[in-house]
C-alpha cells in the first residue's frame, strides 16, 4: 500500500508567509527576501513529509496567495484591465501582476479592482475567481507548476507528485463575464496548454499528476460530464508515460461513479470521511488496472482518527482489489487544518490528546498503513484515546442538552411580522433615506495588537487594558459622528476575531495558540474547537456595546456572530450532530441578545455569513440543512422586542438558489457583499421581492484601494433601479478589521458622500 498525501498547509508554523506577503506588498521586504521565505517553507513541508514516510509527496500545493489563481496565470487567463501593470517602465514581474488580480491595483496612474473571490466549495477557504470572455485566447504564461516540480525533486531526491487543478474543474469555478458564453466551450483552448506543461513534467522525469476533479462529487448537467470524459481522453493521449490521480473530495461521486471510473486514469481518489458510503459503490465500478486512494483521515477537523473505522474501510478494499491498488491518504489536502500540534502547549493534556493536526495526520497515514499490515499495538493505543473521549465529562452537559431538547417552534419566532416591526422602528429610530453604517469592525492597528497580547501575557492590569480600549473606542465614536455615519459600531477593538472572541466566552470551547489556517491571501484564522456542550456563562459584548452607547446620541449598533458561523468557522464535535452543536450555541447567542436589548441597544447585528458556506453540495441535501440552519438563527433573534432591530451580514455568497431561505431568516436588515459583482446578487433580491431591508456593499474591503465617490453612487444607482428606496442601506460589504486607518477614512467618508449624492438626487426627483 502507498502512503498518499493530496497537499499541506502552506502559510508556516508561525505564519511566515503571511508575514512575508505583508511586508512585500508594503515594501518593507524586496521580492528575493520573499522568495527566500517561500522556498524555506516549500523545502520544510517537503522534508516533513519525506521524513513521516509519505510515498506520494506533492508539490505546486504551495501557493503564494490561492491556488486557483496560480492556475490562471499559468493557464493565462489574464483579465485585459490588467495588461498595464507589467509594462517596460515599470518594475513590476509576474508576481506583482498576480497580486494586482488577487488584491487590486492603484498606483502608477492605474484604478483596477480585484478579481471577485468566493468559497471554495463549503469550506472557509476563499479562491480568485477565473474571468472569461468572449474571444478570449489563452497560453502558458506561468512556470510556477514546472519550477516547484524542479525544486521539489532536488530537494526531496526523489520524484514528488505535481498537484494540479484539473480543466473541467478550474472552468467550473470561473464566471462567465459576457452574455452568450459558455466556459465549458474553453476546454479545448486549455487543454493544449495542459499537455504543454505534461511535457515538459515528462521530460524532467515526473511520474504521478494528481489532477483535483471536485466537482465530480457535485450535481453535473450531462455537458459537464461528459467534458471530463472530453477532457482525460485528450490528455491521455498526450501523456502516455505519466500516471494520472483523478482527486474528489467533500462529497460522493454518486451518479458521477461511472463518469470517473470510466475515464483513463491510473488511480482515483474519493472521500471516505464525509461519504464513507459511497467506498462499495466505487470498488464495483473500478476499472481492473485503477488504484483506489482511500480518504480515511480527516483533511478538514483536528480530531484523532478512529483507526478501527478506517481499518474496515481498508480491509473492505483490500478484499476486493488487494493491497497493491490501494492508497491511503486524507479526505482532503491538509490545507484545511493547523500544522502543528507540538506547539500547543496550554491545551488541556486529556482533550490535546484527542486531537491531530497536519503534522499527526501524515503520522496516521503511516501508522495505519502498519496496523493494515498487522500491527495491533498501535491499533490498541488508539482506541484506548477514542474511548477516553467517548465518555469523558468534560463533553457532556446534561444541563445544556435538556434546554435545547426543550426548543419550540415559538422560540423562533418574532412577536410580529416584518411590516409591523418597520414601522415602529422607522418611528423609534427617525433615520434618513439610504442609511449609512459600518459592518462592525475597524482597523486593528499594531498598538490595539500589542495592549491584547500584553493584557493576555499579563503585562498590563485590567484597568489598564480597558482604560487604552476606551479611548480607542471614543475616537472611534468621535470620527463617525464627525464623517456623518448614521448608524455607529464601536468598532471591536477588544476583540480579536469575530468567532475566537465569542468562544472564549461560551463553555465547550477550547483555543489554540498557533492553530492557524488560510482563509485567503494573507488572512489567516485560528478556528476555537468545539469539544463539548456549549453554554453562556455571563455576559459576552454587553460591557463594551453599552460604554459606546453611552458616548454618542446615535444609535448604536451591538455586534454578535451568528450560531451557523460559529459553528463553520470552528473546528466541530464529531460526536453529535451538528445541528445539534448549533441549536446549543443559538440559545447562547440568544441570551445575549436579549441582555443587549435590556442594556438599551436597539439595533443589534447577528452575522451569519457562513450559511451559504454550510450548505451541502448536493442540492438533495439541502432542505435539511437549511431548515435546521435558518431556524437557529431565528432562535438567536427573535427573543427581542419588536421595536429592536435585528440585522445579519453575509459576505461572498450566492443567493440566488437558496432566496427564500434567506428570507426565511427575517432579519430586519441584510447587508451583503456586492461591489466585486457590481451589484451582481442584488438581481436575486428584486427577482423574489426580498421584502426586508436591505444594503448592498459598496466599498470591497478586501482590497486597498479606495473606491471614488461616483463609484459608489453609480453602484447604488444599480440597487434603485432593482430595490425599493425605502429598504436600502449603505454599507461596506465586510468588516474593516484588515485595512488600515487612513484608507478606511477615505473610503467611508466617500461612501457617506455618496449616500448624501443620491440622497439629493432621490429627493429632487421626488419633488420634480
Amino acid at each position: 500500500m502507498q502512503k498518499n498525501n493530496l497537499g499541506y498547509p502552506r502559510i508556516g508554523v508561525k505564519r511566515e508567509l503571511k508575514k512575508a506577503n505583508e511586508q512585500y506588498w508594503s515594501g518593507k521586504i524586496s521580492r528575493q527576501e520573499l522568495f527566500q521565505v517561500a522556498n524555506k517553507i516549500k523545502e520544510q513541508n517537503w522534508l516533513k513529509q519525506k521524513e513521516a514516510g509519505i510515498d506520494l509527496i506533492p508539490c505546486n500545493d504551495f501557493s503564494f496567495y490561492d491556488q486557483v489563481l496560480d492556475m490562471s496565470m499559468a493557464l493565462g487567463n489574464i483579465p485585459s484591465r490588467y495588461n498595464g501593470v507589467v509594462i517596460e517602465n515599470r518594475e513590476n514581474t509576474e508576481l506583482d501582476l498576480y497580486f494586482a488580480m488577487a488584491r487590486g491595483y492603484q498606483k502608477d496612474g492605474l484604478d483596477i479592482k480585484a478579481m471577485e473571490m468566493t468559497k471554495w466549495f463549503d469550506t472557509n477557504y476563499h479562491y480568485i475567481v477565473p474571468e472569461f470572455y468572449k474571444n478570449q485566447k489563452f497560453r502558458l504564461f506561468s512556470n510556477k507548476i514546472i519550477n516547484d516540480f524542479t525544486e521539489a525533486k532536488r530537494i526531496l531526491d526523489k520524484t514528488p507528485k505535481t498537484v494540479i487543478i484539473g480543466p473541467v474543474t478550474y472552468l467550473l469555478l470561473g464566471k462567465e463575464k459576457e452574455e452568450g458564453l459558455n466556459r465549458l466551450d474553453y476546454l479545448k483552448d486549455i487543454l493544449p496548454i495542459y499537455t504543454d506543461m505534461l511535457a515538459q513534467l515528462t521530460a524532467l522525469g515526473a511520474e504521478w499528476i494528481q489532477f483535483d476533479e471536485p466537482f465530480l462529487a457535485l450535481d453535473l448537467t450531462e455537458k459537464e460530464q461528459q467534458a471530463y470524459t472530453e477532457a482525460y481522453s485528450y490528455l491521455r493521449q498526450s501523456a502516455k508515460g505519466l500516471k494520472f490521480l483523478l482527486t474528489t473530495y467533500f462529497d460522493a461521486l454518486e451518479e458521477n461513479t461511472t463518469v470517473a471510473t470510466s475515464l483513463p486514469v491510473d488511480a482515483i481518489h474519493i472521500d471516505l470521511v464525509r461519504a464513507p458510503q459511497q467506498l462499495g459503490v466505487v470498488l464495483a465500478a473500478l476499472q481492473d488496472n485503477q488504484s483506489l486512494s482511500l480518504g480515511v483521515i480527516d483533511g478538514r477537523n483536528i480530531w484523532k482518527n478512529d483507526y478501527q473505522q478506517s481499518l474496515d474501510l481498508i480491509n473492505k478494499a483490500i478484499g476486493k482489489i488487494g493491497k497493491d491498488r490501494i492508497l491511503i491518504a486524507p479526505s482532503s489536502s491538509l490545507l484545511h487544518v493547523p500544522i502543528d500540534l507540538s506547539q500547543e502547549t496550554d491545551i488541556d493534556p486529556e482533550i490535546r490528546n484527542w486531537m491531530a493536526y497536519a503534522e499527526e495526520k501524515l503520522e496516521e497515514i503511516t501508522e495505519l498503513a502498519e496496523i493494515a499490515e498487522g500491527n495491533t499495538s498501535l491499533l490498541t493505543k488508539n482506541q484506548d484515546t477514542i474511548n477516553s473521549k467517548r465518555i469523558s465529562e468534560k463533553i457532556h452537559k446534561p444541563v445544556v442538552k435538556q434546554r435545547t431538547a426543550g426548543i419550540t417552534e415559538n422560540d423562533a419566532q418574532r412577536n410580529s411580522k416584518f411590516a409591523v416591526r418597520q414601522q415602529l422602528q422607522q418611528e423609534s429610530f427617525h433615520l434618513p433615506l439610504f442609511p449609512t453604517t459600518t459592518i462592525g469592525s475597524f482597523p486593528q492597528t499594531d498598538e490595539i495588537r500589542k495592549l491584547r497580547a500584553d493584557f493576555k501575557k499579563g503585562n498590563i492590569t485590567q484597568e489598564q487594558y480597558d482604560l487604552e480600549i476606551e479611548k480607542e473606542t471614543i475616537d472611534a465614536i468621535k470620527w463617525q459622528e464627525e464623517t456623518g455615519i448614521d448608524v455607529l459600531v464601536h468598532g471591536e477593538f477588544e476583540r480579536n476575531d469575530m468567532v475566537e472572541y465569542f468562544g472564549e466566552r461560551l463553555d465547550g470551547f477550547l483555543f489554540s495558540k498557533n492553530g492557524w489556517v488560510q482563509s485567503y491571501g494573507s488572512r489567516c484564522v485560528k478556528p476555537p474547537v468545539i469539544y463539548g456542550d456549549v453554554s453562556r456563562p455571563t455576559d459576552m459584548t454587553v460591557k463594551w456595546t453599552a460604554f459606546a452607547q453611552q458616548q454618542t446620541q446615535k444609535l448604536m449598533k451591538g455586534m454578535l456572530t451568528g450560531p451557523v458561523t460559529i459553528l463553520q468557522w470552528s473546528f466541530v464535535r464529531n460526536d453529535q450532530s451538528r445541528s445539534e452543536t448549533t441549536n446549543q450555541i443559538a440559545l447562547a447567542i440568544r441570551d445575549e441578545v436579549v441582555s443587549l436589548e435590556k442594556a438599551g441597544i436597539k439595533i443589534i447585528q447577528i452575522d451569519e455569513p457562513a450559511i451559504r458556506e454550510g450548505l451541502p453540495l448536493r442540492k438533495k441535501d439541502w432542505e435539511v440543512y437549511l431548515n435546521w440552519a435558518i431556524k437557529a438563527f431565528r432562535i438567536s433573534a427573535s427573543g427581542v422586542q419588536d421595536e429592536t432591530q435585528i440585522h445579519t451580514h453575509m459576505c461572498y455568497s450566492e443567493f440566488n438558489d437558496i432566496i427564500e431561505h434567506i428570507a426565511a431568516m427575517d432579519a430586519d436588515v441584510i447587508t451583503i457583499e456586492t461591489s466585486r459583482s457590481d451589484m451582481e446578487l442584488l438581481s436575486a433580491f428584486s427577482d423574489f421581492k426580498y421584502p426586508n431591508e436591505i444594503g448592498p456593499g459598496v466599498y470591497d474591503i478586501h482590497s486597498p484601494r479606495i473606491p471614488t465617490i461616483e463609484e459608489m453612487v453609480t453602484l447604488l444607482e444599480k440597487a434603485v433601479a432593482l430595490l425599493p428606496v425605502k429598504n436600502i442601506w449603505i454599507n461596506p460589504d465586510c468588516g474593516l478589521k484588515t485595512r488600515k486607518w487612513p484608507e478606511t477614512k477615505l473610503a467611508l467618508e466617500n461612501m457617506v458622500k455618496a449616500g448624501q449624492k443620491l440622497r439629493a438626487k432621490i429627493e429632487e426627483s421626488s419633488l420634480a
